[in-house]
């Protein structure tokens, strides 16, 4: 044991002198790996937290919940022109009939979006996002309630004029006032503040806290079920089991179906999107510029680990006097391709480990300066310095193989 470590210490003792006494040689022969490297960790850091961002604020629908809406993901010209076409708005009748039939589901509500200007106190509001919903759906999707309250069922039965809003909303109209038994004008309508919601922040610069709850019954009593070119309803629901949720869904498509007395060979009519078909879309979009940047860091790799055989190529020809010398004292082949195999390994884990400390200097400096959601995780720290040792071994081993093969008696005679 003791004869192996040695073995593996003196050839990775000489790299190190070697790349510590010709610094710029070394960092010129190491720039392809670090850029490699950094371009690797800077891509997976990227990645990894763009999809925990968008699993987290974008695709969260809240836990076991699914809509039923006019239009399914789509992402291609040809699908949606064939959806419009077939596809019907999601009506008030759609949403009573699978409160009525869906068994699977736990709770069944409703939601509508309109954009409308709003004026509270002194200030005025353009493009508010107000939400015509129905009293349990707080209970099914993410926002949660701050100060006060959400409508009631009551308040929902008599179409009472009564909002919930957004926490951007409160501040912007009553700043540093108790909003609460305030009014606020939709369009000149006024409705009575009964509760603010917790803050969520933005998604990718956008506000999500631009909003107004208030009930769909006096909504569609003001406006009507919807302007010609609105999709109709979100239909959400919300299963308490987790594994209740594809059946939930699977029930759902059914009942649909036979409401619109689809055909059996006909698609749906209908859209069911869930949390996981946002990340699906996403990870499609983003999977393929993250293979395309993979490329292109294979590129830097393969130009790196060419410049390290042809520097070790340049130190058998330096140090052939010195093979034959060992060769002379006993060391064997293997001992010799040992050498220059743990050497050119050693040169490229220190090109990934310089790579490594720039990659995660620059995630911190992109977090701090910009709203860009990077997380580097530890396997691809991990990664992208396996990857780089064995860029070594590959590109180390020929120059090793001619260094072992060299003849001592040939070998001893060079200057």
């Amino acid at each position: 044991m003791a004869k192996r470590r040695f073995l593996f210490r003196e050839p990775s003792l000489i790299a190190l002198e070697n790349l510590w006494a010709h610094k710029l040689r070394s960092f010129l022969t190491l720039l392809g790996v670090i850029i490699a490297v950094t371009a690797l960790i800077g891509v997976v850091s990227a990645v990894d937290g763009l999809n925990n961002y968008v699993a987290e604020r974008v695709g969260n629908f809240g836990t076991n919940v699914f809509y039923l809406a006019r239009y399914p993901i789509i992402t291609n010209v040809k699908d949606l022109l064939a959806a419009r076409r077939r596809n019907r708005k999601v009506t008030m009748e759609d949403y009573e009939y699978l409160r009525d039939h869906v068994t699977l589901a736990d709770r069944v509500g409703a939601q509508d979006w309109r954009e409308k200007n709003v004026r509270g106190g002194n200030e005025s509001l353009d493009d508010v996002n107000i939400r015509g919903a129905t009293p349990n759906i707080i209970d099914i999707g993410t926002n949660k309630v701050a100060a006060g309250r959400f409508f009631t069922e009551i308040e929902y039965e008599r179409h009472a004029l009564v909002a919930f809003l957004g926490a951007d909303v409160a501040d912007r109209l009553y700043p540093q006032i108790d909003v609460l038994g305030k009014t606020v004008a939709v369009e000149g309508i006024p409705f009575e503040v009964v509760g603010v919601a917790e803050r969520v922040g933005t998604v990718f610069g956008q506000s999500q806290d631009n909003f107004i709850y208030i009930p769909l019954t006096a909504q569609h009593k003001i406006w009507g079920q919807g302007s010609p070119d609105a999709d109709g309803l979100w239909i959400a629901m919300k299963c308490d089991s987790p594994g209740s949720l594809e059946q939930a869904k699977d029930q759902v498509r059914a009942l649909m179906r036979a409401r619109r007395h689809q055909p059996y060979q006909q698609e749906d009519a209908f859209g069911l999107i869930a949390s996981e078909s946002v990340t699906s879309l996403w990870n499609d979009i983003f999977g393929g510029l993250a293979n395309a940047s993979i490329g292109i860091v294979s590129v830097f790799l393969i130009i790196g680990g060419v410049v390290i055989m042809n520097i070790m190529l340049a130190s058998v020809t330096e140090r052939t006097h010195e093979i034959g010398i060992r060769k002379s004292l006993g060391a064997r082949r293997r001992d010799i391709l040992l050498q220059f195999l743990v050497e050119s390994s050693v040169m490229a884990a220190t090109g990934g480990l310089l790579g490594i400390v720039l990659a995660l200097g620059v995630t911190q400096l992109v977090v701090a300066a910009t709203a860009m959601p990077m997380r580097t995780p530890f396997h691809a720290v991990a990664l992208a310095l396996v990857v780089s040792t064995v860029v070594g071994l590959f590109f180390g081993l020929w120059p090793a193989v001619r260094a072992a093969r060299l003849d001592p008696v040939v070998a001893l005679r060079a200057e």
